[in-house]
């Protein structure tokens, strides 16, 4: 596969993946999934792979969920090369794969980003890096591991408050929160990776695996939840009221949803 969005190198037995997208603050469109699922499989297969990492290019953005402004030029993330916008495969590939996955936060993890490191087994992030959720601002939604799993992560209360002020969160808070496992200063946050990968990598690599899937099994209900979401998702996202949402986003104002409260209280 040619890599247009994104980046792979391993380093004594550590793959980084690299969403390689600066220029939209390492958003995704559908191509960027494929590729990132290609990577992970890539790094599942790998003999010389024992721990994989997760991060952006750049300092301003680890990732900005899904790309707005390709939604509103085309109404959609883009081609794939299924014809799907695998995402809901990605989550659960990250999951899957048996070998531990670090997310490093570089700069923003936000919407769709931020449930990416949100499944990613350990976070670790730079003290600039900010999260938070956006969903129902540009209408959307993650009804499976971003909000189910999240609860799990920093508790019901938590979670709810996430989704439901779709505000942003600095790496302090995420790591009182437990939603960060190490916040470190922005020029450490390379080495630190290193720092957990050797650890990881000085351990039984059976031994994690089935102490990862021992971990998952517990909440492995959750990606049937995730399943009925995203086809929910699929028919709100061809609403007016999804669209005012991308409207509002790509013309840099706040959304009006005012008149669509009422297909809440039905």
């Amino acid at each position: 596969m040619d890599l247009t969005d994104t980046r792979y190198e391993v380093e004594d037995g550590l793959a980084w993946i690299t969403i390689d997208r600066p220029e939209r603050m390492n958003a995704f469109r559908a191509k960027t999934v494929d590729e990132l699922i290609h990577l992970f499989t890539r790094a599942w297969a790998s003999s010389e792979v024992g721990v994989i990492c997760l991060t952006g290019a750049g300092d301003r953005a680890f990732c900005a969920g899904g790309d707005q402004k390709q939604r509103a030029e085309t109404g959609d993330y883009g081609p794939s090369e299924s014809g799907l916008f695998e995402i809901e495969r990605l989550h659960r590939l990250i999951r899957e794969v048996p070998k531990p996955v670090i997310a490093a936060v570089n700069g923003l993890a936000i919407g769709g980003g931020h449930v990416l490191h949100v499944v990613c087994d350990v976070t670790i992030a730079a003290a600039s890096a900010t999260f938070g959720q956006a969903g129902p601002r540009v209408g959307s939604f993650d009804g499976g591991f971003g909000t189910a799993y999240l609860a799990r992560v920093v508790g019901e209360k938590r979670a709810r408050e996430i989704w439901f002020r779709c505000r942003r969160y600095d790496a302090a808070t995420g790591e009182r929160w437990g939603l960060v496992n190490e916040v470190v200063p922005d020029d450490q946050l390379r080495a630190t990776v290193r720092v957990w990968a050797d650890d990881m990598l000085a351990l039984s690599p059976t031994a994690l695996r089935f102490l990862k899937q021992s971990f998952n099994a517990d909440t492995e209900h959750i990606a049937g939840i995730a399943s009925m979401s995203f086809s929910g998702l699929g028919l709100f996202v061809e609403t007016d009221e999804a669209r005012e949402g991308v409207r509002a986003f790509t013309e840099d104002r706040p959304p009006k949803f005012g008149d669509y409260r009422a297909q809440a209280s039905r």
